[in-house]
């Protein structure tokens, strides 16, 4: 929530403030501070945290609290730390306290001098390109995009959280950017002399670790709400709501044309992805992730909604997945939290009841976080969860081997062991009350995902994947330090290339 810039209210019990039982279980003793407890972890990652030792805090921290949450720029997690014995106190509460109140979403509009700036970049550009990130989302800014990028023939390009900012057949949508990007989308950005972004906070994943916006007079233009994502890596700021800045924006570039862009890119990529996603011809191969992609691609209907945080399918899902309206592709990519994927699930279907969502997720994120499967049951909130199952930790072994190291630990057949791993998936999300699957070919997924679509139960799907293919074209180089001294001669073939591309870049 912290790194995705989500609101969320965190109330953990704390220690008791009157001491009297100290220590309590679960208390840490710290030798020379008497006020810290555990709950002080959660100070880095919360935009506002307090501990409530007095039952009349409350009137102080709640309304501090909800500003927090509900702050285009500050929002992000607050953390009230609860003492045990105050959360049992009475207090005589003013009944104003407890009247309604709405808290609104403000919208700053530009500051005049930063508009002007950025219009006259933008006017001064040949090659500008934007870059769609979450903040096109969170503004509810899709149309002013859409309206953006058609008056001024402006191409658009997709982080992972600004995915289906445009629909993926728009003519100025030229895919997914970066180091999972589209070979489309890449080109484009590695001859822009304007690079704008729109509610982005540029990471690496974007940015190619900042090797691939490389031509040489680059500027870089950044429409955010929060200014220290305005100002990053010398941006021309424009700190804004990104709806408001767009369509301010607009009008201070008038009648601005970028130069026609080359159509045959997108044209080109999609039908390399088309290749990547198609269903195989039966036989003993094991599937590709792209080719389950593919799969429930061809399952997927109007309403639904993809999600996924970690592993192999973030990447594969970026390239591939053809999202076809806005909200249509969730990705936690902040942090790609493993295990986030079932419990987020849930949580958009309780939030889009009307939505079909389809949860993708590995064995290894599985392994690590799957209880919430039994509360979807539980609680009647219908999902789909199809687990592809390369034993192991696929994405990891595969980086692992790029930077020249031998196969590790990561794919269980690999990783020391006295018995080989048999885990039966099916069986174990059957065990928590789920309608399960086992698909031995993508034409059984799809006819599991067929059934799953039109059942009101929750339904897990599993398919056996191949651990090492990945899109042959796309992509884009990714900072991953490789080690200086090694007796590999892999690795001493890596840092050369490694050391390449620091060059390239700087």
């Amino acid at each position: 929530a912290h790194v995705n810039r989500l609101p969320v209210l965190l109330i953990p019990g704390d220690v008791f403030a009157n001491r009297g039982p100290d220590p309590v279980l679960q208390q840490i003793e710290d030798f020379n501070d008497g006020t810290m407890t555990v709950n002080d972890c959660f100070r880095p990652i919360s935009r506002y945290f307090d501990r409530i030792t007095r039952p009349e805090q409350l009137l102080t921290a709640l309304p501090r609290a909800f500003r927090t949450m509900t702050d285009p720029a500050d929002c992000g997690p607050v953390t009230l730390a609860f003492c045990q014995d105050v959360q049992t106190e009475a207090y005589d509460w003013p009944e104003e306290f407890f009247e309604q109140k709405v808290w609104h979403w403000r919208r700053p509009p530009p500051d005049e001098n930063e508009l002007n700036s950025a219009a006259i970049a933008i006017q001064g550009a040949l090659k500008p390109v934007i870059v769609a990130g979450g903040g096109v989302h969170y503004s509810g800014a899709h149309e002013a995009l859409r309206n953006f990028a058609e008056a001024h023939g402006i191409p658009v390009i997709e982080t992972q959280a600004g995915k289906s900012a445009l629909p993926w057949d728009h003519p100025l949508n030229f895919g997914p950017v970066g180091v999972t990007g589209a070979e489309s989308a890449n080109a484009i950005a590695a001859e822009a002399d304007l690079v704008i972004g729109v509610g982005t906070r540029f990471q690496d994943f974007t940015t190619g670790s900042w090797a691939l916006f490389k031509q040489p007079d680059r500027k870089l233009l950044s429409l955010n709400v929060q200014p220290y994502d305005g100002s990053k890596h010398g941006s021309i700021p424009l700190v804004a709501d990104a709806k408001i800045g767009l369509e301010t924006l607009s009008k201070a570039i008038g009648s601005y044309k970028r130069q026609p862009v080359k159509v045959a890119l997108k044209e080109k990529w999609f039908a390399a992805a088309d290749s990547f996603t198609t269903a195989p011809s039966d036989g003993n191969a094991l599937p590709t992730d792209m080719q389950v992609i593919g799969a429930v691609q061809r399952q997927a209907r109007e309403n639904t909604v993809v999600m996924c945080a970690a592993g192999t399918m973030p990447g594969e899902l970026h390239q591939l997945w053809k999202a076809g309206r806005p909200m249509s592709y969730h990705m936690e990519y902040g942090f790609s939290c493993m295990g986030y994927e079932i419990a987020g699930g849930l949580g958009i279907k309780m939030a889009e009841p009307d939505r079909d969502v389809i949860v993708m997720v590995g064995d290894g994120s599985y392994m690590m976080a799957n209880s919430e499967l039994a509360t979807a049951v539980m609680m009647g909130q219908k999902i789909t969860v199809v687990i592809t199952d390369n034993r192991g930790f696929g994405c990891i072994n595969r980086l692992q081997m790029a930077t020249g190291g031998a196969e590790f630990n990561n794919l269980l057949d690999h990783a020391a062991h006295v018995n080989p791993s048999k885990i039966d998936f099916a069986a174990h999300a059957g065990a928590m009350g789920a309608d399960t699957k086992k698909a031995g070919s993508i034409r059984e997924l799809e006819h599991a995902l067929a059934e799953a679509r039109n059942s009101p139960r929750t339904t897990v799907v599993i398919i056996d994947t191949d651990p090492y293919p990945t899109p042959e074209t796309g992509g884009w180089w990714w900072d991953v330090a490789v080690p200086e001294v090694s007796e590999r001669e892999q690795v001493r073939a890596a840092r050369k290339d490694y050391e390449a591309k620091l060059k390239e870049r700087n």
